[in-house]
């Protein structure tokens, strides 16, 4: 986002969580963007995390670090991602995957041939639809 003017321009719109990414400026974190996030849209356990780490282990590094999401959005790479993981466990001990989406940039696409922004349909405690959607 860079600016907090973005944010307070989509906080007109609809409820917005933020983190921290290393392009914002301290307005950003004064507005009260995170280093990670956790919320629960539609009852689905999501984390949010600017930057996951390299690619490989990637899925594993963020189970450890968000043990009880379900989903967790992440960007850093502006390389758009939907990836899962369907030997997870929740909290509990059940048997869960773990989903990682990266949704791209639809500003900065850096070396990939689109700009993209990803749209996460979610109801009843669960992710129905995610799509990765071409822009420019």
């Amino acid at each position: 986002m860079c600016t907090a003017a973005v944010l307070d321009e989509l906080a007109q719109y609809a409820p917005v969580t933020a983190v921290v990414g290393n392009n914002d400026g301290p307005d950003v974190a004064a507005w009260g963007a995170a280093e990670t996030a956790a919320l629960t849209p539609g009852g689905l356990r999501v984390a949010m995390i600017h930057d996951s780490g390299p690619a490989t282990g990637r899925l594993r590094r963020m189970r450890a670090r968000f043990p009880a999401a379900e989903l967790v959005v992440f960007g850093h790479s502006h390389i758009p991602l939907d990836a899962t993981d369907l030997d997870g466990a929740n909290p509990d001990g059940t048997a869960a995957g773990l989903r990682i989406f990266n949704p791209g940039s639809p500003t900065d696409r850096r070396r990939q041939p689109h700009g993209t922004l990803g749209v996460l349909h979610v109801a009843d405690g669960a992710l129905i639809e995610a799509r990765i959607i071409e822009v420019s």
